[in-house]
């Protein structure tokens, strides 16, 4: 068999790898080898060789190439062209320009490295191509400028940001003012509005129906009506005539309509009959009698005779009748319906004038005696235009307790302080409107709301620490609420409003007095403005006590290194230098009444100096050298507050046990 298996067309490529050789040296054949004292190689070609005589260089395996590749890298090209030269023709104008990606300004100049404002409220920038272009040639001193560039923009945006906060908090204000006093006015157009609606038809109803007993009345009643109605005096005189008849009248209606302001008679008809509810027969006479809030059904009924009374020799009287009050409800609690328009086409005549009165799940009919339907209608629009005045007068009274739970809860959350005023806020919310609670401001008349513009500015002024203007605020306020003597209601909410502010006030200025408690000028201006809002007892107490903690503070620090006098030395120095200082600072800063306080507190800081020096005495014997060194030295500082006229002296001392 053959060993072969296949037979292919393709050359195989040969086996053998190329080798690389070691290097040799290339060797002079036709002429010794030159000696070794020669010089350079080339300076000895120049020298044994003339100028065009030509040698030939060996050959290294696979020459061709190494000649092609000395060749390409031997290349010599001319000179280049000269571009600055005159003769060469302009670029045309109309070629489009070659613009850069980055539209970011590369500085000509690396010295001046400038942030530009417009590149940087770019929404569009990108932070790091800006960087890396702007910065490329920058030295570290130019880095250092251009972030401390960068820091103080940021700052001052920072700064503009928080100014337009606060402006635009207070245009808020305002605003919100501005939309509180247009509400209370459309309030009032929309009342003012309904009335005008309400008396428009009041007067064309009045019009389109005429009243049947005006035929009966002559010119001096009609002129007498009229001139009782032009005065509300006279008017209540008329409407309680009427509702004392009314009770003469009527038995029982005194039961069911008592005298209570405001109740009047709207309507009263006496030509009715109540019908049954299911064989619709007449059963009894009605009387029908609408006020304002009452509809009222009175039956006729006989009155008891005596028997004895007789007349024409025992011939029995005519049976009296007379009115008795039957039923009464609410008008919000009944519906009257008009039968005609609820019949069918057959029974319609004979329901034509009747009309149902439902309250609950009863239901009462009653028919008019007239044959005109008349009075039928008269009383169904009186009854309607009743119950939608009442309506009216209820839902009027809703929105004035609303108000008033409005107006309590917005006092109540928007000053805290106001929380536990109920009075005042029952008072302010009993008014129908706060700017009718008005005070007089350096002549002018102003409103609440000009208060709370005030206090509007005051609480700003406190959450930008203006304590100068906040205090002058306070002061203004504070005077202008004393001298409301007749106006109670904003006497007291202007003195509660600003209390809670200038208490707020009050612990702002605190912290500032205990953090610079000890710079005289800066203790001066915080004392002072505590005093304007009346908080000299805080004053004189926060600084004593910050006083104190220094002290402690202080005397802490001084370490005991085993010398008892250099221990006693520093206690002593601390304790009587900062009792100098204090009492220096509180005489600039408090009036002379006042200076009791300071010298309590310096006694009492003296006898804690005393406990520290017993303390540290008692393991030493009274009279020896130490002792008297330590003493001495004690009542040498005790000497310092001498300065500011007091004199300890004599009362450093170790009690004796």
């Amino acid at each position: 068999m053959e060993d072969k298996k296949g037979f292919s067309l393709r050359q195989k490529k040969p086996s053998r790898r190329p080798t690389i050789s070691a290097p040799k040296q290339v060797s002079n054949q036709s002429g010794p080898v030159p000696p070794k004292n020669q010089g350079h190689p080339r300076v000895n070609a120049l020298n044994e060789k003339p100028q065009n005589a030509k040698e030939d260089r060996p050959r290294r395996p696979g020459g061709n190439t190494a000649d092609l590749v000395k060749r390409r890298y031997s290349t010599r090209f001319a000179q280049l062209p000269d571009f600055n030269n005159a003769d060469v023709p302009p670029v045309p104008n109309g070629l489009p320009q070659q613009t850069s990606k980055l539209n970011y300004p590369v500085p000509s100049q690396p010295q001046n490295l400038n942030v530009d404002i417009a590149v940087l409220k770019n929404p569009e920038l990108d932070a790091q191509n800006y960087s890396s272009t702007v910065l490329a040639d920058a030295s570290d001193q130019q880095l250092r400028d251009f972030q401390e560039s960068l820091k103080k923009l940021k700052n001052r945006a920072s700064i503009d940001l928080q100014q337009n906060v606060y402006q635009n908090r207070t245009y808020f204000i305002k605003i919100s003012k501005e939309a509180e006093k247009l509400n209370e006015e459309m309030r009032t157009l929309r009342s003012l509005m309904s009335e005008l609606n309400t008396s428009v038809n009041n007067l064309s109803s009045s019009a389109s129906i005429p009243d049947p007993r005006a035929a009966f009345d002559d010119a001096a009643t009609r002129a007498r009506k009229q001139a009782n109605r032009s005065s509300v005096a006279n008017l209540e005189v008329m409407r309680n005539v009427e509702l004392q008849a009314l009770w003469k009248n009527v038995l029982g209606s005194q039961k069911f309509l008592p005298a209570i302001p405001g109740r009047h008679i709207v309507l009263e008809q006496a030509c009715w009959l109540e019908l049954d509810a299911a064989t619709w027969k007449g059963r009894r006479q009605a009387h029908i009698v609408l006020l304002n809030d009452h509809l009222m059904i009175a039956t006729m009924k006989k009155k008891r005779m005596d028997p004895a009374n007789t007349v024409n020799g025992g011939t029995e009287p005519k049976a009296a009748t007379m009115l008795v009050a039957e039923k009464c409800w609410p008008l919000q609690d009944i519906d009257m319906l008009d039968l005609a328009s609820m019949s069918n086409a057959r029974d319609r005549h004979e329901v034509t004038n009747a009309i149902s009165i439902r309250c609950g799940h009863e239901s009462f009919t009653y028919r008019s005696d007239r044959p005109t339907s008349a009075d039928k209608n008269n009383l169904l629009l009186s009854f309607r235009k009743t119950t939608e005045e009442l309506r009216q007068v209820g839902r009027a009274d809703t929105d004035d307790g609303t108000k008033r739970k409005e107006a309590m809860k917005y006092h109540a959350t928007r000053d805290p302080t106001l929380s536990n005023k109920t009075d005042l806020l029952r008072s302010l919310s009993n008014s129908r409107d706060r700017s009718e609670v008005l005070i007089d401001v350096d002549g002018k008349q102003q409103n609440l709301r000009w208060v709370e513009s005030q206090i509007d500015e005051l609480d700003i002024d406190i959450a930008l620490q203006r304590f100068e203007d906040a205090a002058r605020v306070v002061e203004k306020l504070r005077k202008l609420a004393k001298g409301l003597k007749g106006n109670s209601i904003a006497q007291e909410l202007i003195v509660t409003k600003v209390d809670g502010r200038a208490n707020k006030l009050a612990d702002l200025v605190v912290l500032r007095l205990i953090d610079t408690h000890s710079f005289s000028k800066a203790t001066q201006t915080n004392v002072a403005w505590l005093v304007r809002l009346g908080f000299n007892n805080r004053a004189r107490e926060s600084f004593l006590h910050a006083r104190s903690d220094t002290i402690t503070k202080r005397a802490r620090q001084c370490i005991f290194e085993g010398d008892l006098r250099d221990y006693i030395f520093q206690v002593s120095f601390v304790y009587f230098t900062v009792m100098k200082n204090t009492v220096s600072i509180y005489q600039q800063c408090f009036p002379p009444p006042m200076m009791s306080a300071c010298v309590n507190w310096a006694k009492g800081q003296l006898d804690g100096f005393n406990l520290i020096l017993a303390r540290q005495l008692s393991s030493i014997q009274r009279g020896s050298q130490t002792w008297n060194e330590c003493m001495d030295q004690a009542k040498e500082h005790a000497a310092l507050v001498d300065e500011v006229g007091l004199d300890f002296k004599e009362l450093v001392r170790v009690k004796s046990e």
